[in-house]
């Protein structure tokens, strides 16, 4: 079984240069002291919002961020997946899904109602991976933002 652990500050030494690639990897613009400024509330303790190192603590392969919201259509707290890298080497392992089997039953056990995720519309690889985790589209909705 895959290890998740929740990060600490302690952790983000190990966790910036994840996300320094998954935000490479993915076109996210942002400096490092902008991305400590992202981490460091969540590794903190913040109530919005927690990051999983994935694999073992002193060298972990991955990471998963959740930013938690409250949620009426689905009575309660729910989550969305804000981040989810696991490094290009190890990738096609199962690890993926292992954390989305994972993850999910311990949030639920948190009293989480409903976790959703973004992916890309051109990405039919992981939106495979995502089914098959039981994650469904939401035909009658697309995510939109204002960045303020």
């Amino acid at each position: 079984m895959t290890a998740l652990n929740l990060a600490k500050p302690e952790d983000f030494e190990r966790l910036a240069p994840l996300a320094a690639a998954f935000h490479a990897e993915t076109d996210i613009e942002m400096d490092a002291e902008t991305r400590r400024d992202a981490l460091m509330p969540l590794l903190n303790g913040s109530p919005h919002g927690a990051v999983y190192l994935i694999g073992p603590g002193r060298a972990p392969i991955g990471y998963i961020v959740v930013c938690f919201g409250w949620s009426i259509e689905f009575a309660g707290m729910d989550g969305f997946v804000d981040e989810f890298f696991i490094r290009p080497g190890v990738r096609g392992r199962g690890i993926g899904s292992e954390v989305l089997r994972q993850l999910p039953k311990a949030l639920a056990a948190a009293g989480m109602k409903a976790l959703h995720l973004e992916v890309d519309r051109n990405n039919d690889h992981l939106q495979k991976l995502y089914s098959r985790q039981r994650f469904e589209p939401r035909e009658k909705y697309m995510l939109m933002s204002r960045k303020l």
